[in-house]
């Protein structure tokens, strides 16, 4: 996360510094206009995301076995957003770096996930037992 906090301002700089040298100050609006429709597209998609997740409850994932099944080391928050199409359900953490959300499906699974720094570094599925669910749809399938 460093990385980016540092590097990519500093090649953003070298970039239109670089830009100047080469074409003057043609070449410093071309490099600006650049870096704006950068920020502009991803701007634009992290507004798509949220839009999409504003219509869905907080926490619910269709299937909480694909998400787990889909989840990778190091995808930042907006993107798992991006793949539940719902915002997660926050909890609290001990640590003070740590953001750790939540999704639940309509089985009442639920995939735990544990952000540092904006990047996903575990993440756990759990899974009720089946007692519960056979009861459970037992109780709620049943002809009057």
């Amino acid at each position: 996360m460093e990385f980016q906090r540092v590097y990519i301002p500093l090649a953003a700089v070298a970039g239109v510094t670089a830009a100047y040298r080469a074409y003057g100050w043609p070449g410093v609006a071309a490099a600006t206009a650049v870096l704006v429709m950068w920020i502009l597209l991803h701007f634009t998609r992290m507004m798509q995301v949220l839009k999409r997740s504003a219509s869905r409850p907080i926490g619910y994932v269709d299937s909480a076995v694909m998400l787990n099944a889909k989840l990778r080391t190091g995808a930042t928050l907006l993107h798992v957003i991006a793949m539940t199409r719902a915002l997660g359900a926050g909890e609290e953490s001990q640590q003070a770096k740590v953001e750790v959300f939540r999704w639940t499906d309509g089985t009442q699974s639920y995939v735990r996930c544990e952000f540092h720094s904006g990047r996903l570094k575990k993440w756990q599925l759990v899974r009720p037992q089946v007692d519960d669910v056979g009861a459970a749809a037992s109780s709620v399938c049943q002809d009057p």
